[in-house]
């Protein structure tokens, strides 16, 4: 299946193994706020994400801009343990990656509050401009749907290493597909749910059902038809 039929919820069954295609409807449709809020696909994992994000990002037409994150260590005594290309390599939870690849016109996430409530973890918005030290983008999401923003470089420590580092890069991500617990709170139309990789749990995939109100909308990925539930045997014994 290709990932641009996959995003515009033309395929069919619900619950799929096999590799259709269609008419590509990104490429035409992009542009649109309403069409582009309303769709998403959703994967357990953010490698997957990060995969299916890239991939559309190729379909629609635009220069590629990449942004490159300036990565530090904090305490100067520590700096020699930690040199620059191992901080590069780093993708904590919650952090932009070091290389950040957009397009005018594509959809992203804020992964930090910048302006409550109007700029908050989790809204997504649509690239207008892209500069080299602040980006022009359109919320697509929220009360505040429509209005233009500037979304600069703004340095984040993460909270969850060993070592203080600092990462200098905007604080987004594409959102052509979400990870199934960043999804909550959002108000989709139309949902693709990417089962290839097992959940852990059963949260994330319920979490992704209960995005649309209706079954049609709802399409599911499986190359085998159906995904493990992974339970831990020894978590029962007594």
């Amino acid at each position: 299946m290709d990932w641009t039929s996959y995003h515009a919820a033309t395929m069919s069954p619900r619950l799929t193994n096999s590799r259709r295609t269609s008419s590509p409807n990104i490429p035409a449709n992009y542009r649109n706020h309403s069409w582009l809020c309303e769709k998403a696909i959703l994967a357990p994992k953010n490698d997957a994400v990060d995969k299916i994000n890239l991939d559309l990002l190729q379909t629609i037409p635009g220069d590629l801009r990449t942004y490159r994150s300036v990565d530090s260590i904090q305490n100067d005594h520590e700096t020699v343990h930690y040199p620059v290309e191992f901080l590069n390599s780093l993708q904590p939870p919650g952090v932009p990656p070091h290389i950040l690849n957009l397009k005018e016109g594509a959809p992203i996430m804020l992964l930090r509050n910048i302006d409550p409530p109007k700029l908050c973890n989790g809204t997504r918005l649509a690239i207008k401009k892209l500069m080299p030290h602040v980006n022009e983008a359109n919320i697509l999401t929220g009360n505040y749907s429509g209005e233009q923003v500037f979304i600069p470089r703004v340095p984040i420590i993460p909270s969850d290493l060993p070592f203080e580092f600092k990462r200098l890069q905007f604080p987004v991500r594409l959102s052509f597909a979400m990870t199934m617990n960043k999804v909550q709170g959002q108000s989709l139309k139309v949902v693709g749910l990417n089962l290839d990789s097992p959940c852990f749990s059963l949260g994330p995939p319920y979490v992704g059902c209960s995005q649309v109100g209706q079954e049609n909308n709802l399409y599911i990925l499986s190359e085998q038809g159906k995904t493990k539930n992974i339970v831990y045997k020894e978590a029962l014994r007594n």
